[in-house]
């Protein structure tokens, strides 16, 4: 291995078999070491197969079942888990008080950010066709959520609701933008970002920034206009980014 690139095509190549613990690659050395359990074989064939000048160096039994890689990114779950948990209870307190759906919406999609970096926290350190499942697990959560959304959405429009306070809106969203930032700033610098379980973790906190901007535009028009609709209206658009955020976790989960 002399280039990333060549680490990358190793990884897809690998991705799936389901007896890889964990692969620790030494790049400027082009050596890879497989942490597996069963035999070897499989695995060497598929590496040989990617013409890359791949050979067996040799062989023996370990102990080891934690990895430094994966007590990074614990570390970053942990990290991110706790923010969007926090703005999850921030978020659905001030949108009950304030009477905003798009708070409302906005909190439920960090709770299902919460459970996405816990179960992704299960991940780590399991087989690559593990992370693909949890990956999937990950958005039909998330799609359970968008459509309970989709109801109230319904039920606010069709009521008679009191116009949102949409200083409180504008307020907690700025704040919870800057926390989404910094998630996906720490989710960034995880070496395993390419995995199924942290490209899911990414998606849904690239989501949340965007949803975070609509949640601060739709405060300056209740303002403007003196009406709830855009509040509902912004609530509506989050919940189709995230059954979007859920069918991108669900084609990575294949």
């Amino acid at each position: 291995m002399d280039c990333p690139s060549e680490e990358n095509l190793i990884r897809m190549k690998l991705d799936g078999t389901s007896s890889i613990a964990n692969l620790n690659f030494d790049i400027p050395n082009r050596k890879l070491t497989v942490f597996h359990s069963g035999e070897i074989d499989q695995i060497e064939k598929s590496v040989i197969e990617l013409n890359l000048g791949g050979k067996k160096i040799s062989t023996e039994q370990t102990d080891q079942t934690e990895f430094k890689e994966n007590k990074n990114q614990k570390k970053l779950l942990w990290s991110v888990l706790a923010i969007n948990f926090a703005f999850f209870i921030i978020e659905m307190t001030t949108g009950i008080i304030s009477k905003s759906m798009g708070l409302v919406a906005d909190s439920l999609d960090m709770l299902a950010d919460s459970f996405v970096y816990g179960i992704s926290l299960f991940a780590v350190g399991g087989t690559l066709i593990k992370k693909k499942r949890i990956a999937k697990l990950a958005g039909y959560f998330q799609i359970t959520l968008a459509i309970i959304g989709f109801v109230e959405v319904l039920r606010r429009f069709f009521g008679d609701e009191k116009l949102p306070e949409f200083s409180t809106m504008i307020i907690v969203s700025i704040f919870a933008l800057i926390a989404n930032g910094i998630c996906l700033y720490i989710l960034q610098k995880s070496k395993s970002k390419e995995e199924a379980h942290m490209k899911a973790s990414m998606i849904f906190t690239s989501n949340d920034v965007i949803i975070n901007l609509g949640v601060i535009i739709a405060g300056i028009l209740v303002n403007w206009l003196s009406s709830s609709k855009p509040d509902l209206i912004i609530g509506t658009i989050v919940f189709v980014l995230v059954i979007q955020g859920a069918f991108r976790i669900l084609k990575l989960s294949k």
